[in-house]
């Protein structure tokens, strides 16, 4: 057994958990926030992408204590204040979702994305290589792609603005 601490979505939390305990079950069997999915488990699909210290992480591939000391980012911790961050907003457009499961994968994999390529605007092939370990079997892409370039041009204008 392992003790674990670390701040998801701002609020520290400390559990004592098996040493074999994923990310992905620390976050939704002991915390409750369900909106990290686990579709796989080969860490082939994506849908429990989160952030730890700033980076995009499959989940499934991290064990809870890997993540002990760490700041955890999930869906659930992305919105501020009951506004959409402007990546859900641009999938909320511009209807980067079908059935939903792979959405917050892809939305904390985009939010990510953007981060690296410093909130400028990213074109549709960037997009699609950095979706390369998300799968989605609903959309065929299109207008995540679509969403994701929206998001990044709205992003880099509220940069722009406020410097």
């Amino acid at each position: 057994m392992a003790e674990v601490s670390m701040v998801v979505n701002g609020r520290t939390v400390t559990r004592v958990v098996e040493d074999r305990t994923l990310l992905v079950e620390f976050l939704r069997e002991g915390l409750g926030l369900t909106g990290t999915h686990v579709g796989c488990d080969t860490s082939q699909c994506g849908a429990c992408v989160v952030h730890v210290d700033g980076k995009a992480v499959k989940s499934c591939t991290m064990l809870a204590a890997q993540a002990s000391g760490s700041e955890v980012t999930t869906i659930e911790g992305l919105a501020s204040g009951g506004e959409l961050h402007p990546v859900q907003a641009a999938f909320k457009e511009h209807h980067g979702l079908q059935c939903g499961f792979c959405t917050p994968g892809m939305i904390m994999a985009a939010v990510d994305m953007i981060a690296r390529h410093g909130g400028g605007l990213l074109d549709e092939a960037t997009i699609r290589a950095e979706l390369e370990g998300n799968i989605c079997r609903c959309t065929g892409y299109h207008n995540i792609v679509k969403a994701i370039a929206a998001a990044s041009a709205t992003m880099a204008g509220m940069k722009t603005a406020a410097e």
